[in-house]
């Protein structure tokens, strides 16, 4: 009867150990200034590869609310990220640009910096580690 208890206990523990390592981090983010309730808000996880080119390796969409609001990207794996958001006022499910190419809607990305030009990758990436992160972002 020891074997049987000692080699279940055994299982349970490994998979614990391993089932956290797979399950990876909860990243909290904070849009601290949301300026109306007109549209949607849209924000993604990006790593290097998707950063600027099109969908995150996680999405977000909420109904624009006045003020401050916060979500969740869940089991986010050890790495290098970015977060991008926009409020999406005319709820088209993009950007919107003036003739010049200058952004007509409200946007903010991880790092907070408004630089000219577009963001890069290196500007606003974090790192993600074996704790859960949080972050504020400003538009």
């Amino acid at each position: 009867m020891k074997p049987f208890f000692f080699l279940t206990l055994a299982l349970m523990l490994l998979q614990g150990l391993y089932g956290q390592q797979a399950e990876g981090v909860t990243l909290t983010v904070t849009l601290e200034n949301v300026l109306n309730d007109q549209g949607d808000i849209l924000a993604a996880l990006h790593g290097p590869e998707t950063f600027m080119k099109g969908p995150g390796v996680q999405n977000f969409r909420a109904e624009a609310r006045q003020g401050a609001l916060t979500f969740t990207f869940e089991n986010v794996a050890p790495g290098r990220y970015a977060v991008s958001v926009l409020h999406d006022a005319n709820a088209n499910q993009r950007m919107d640009f003036d003739p010049s190419g200058m952004p007509l809607e409200p946007y903010g990305m991880s790092g907070n910096l408004m630089l000219m030009g577009p963001p890069t990758f290196e500007g606003a990436a974090f790192e993600v580690g074996t704790e859960p992160v949080a972050l504020s972002i400003r538009f």
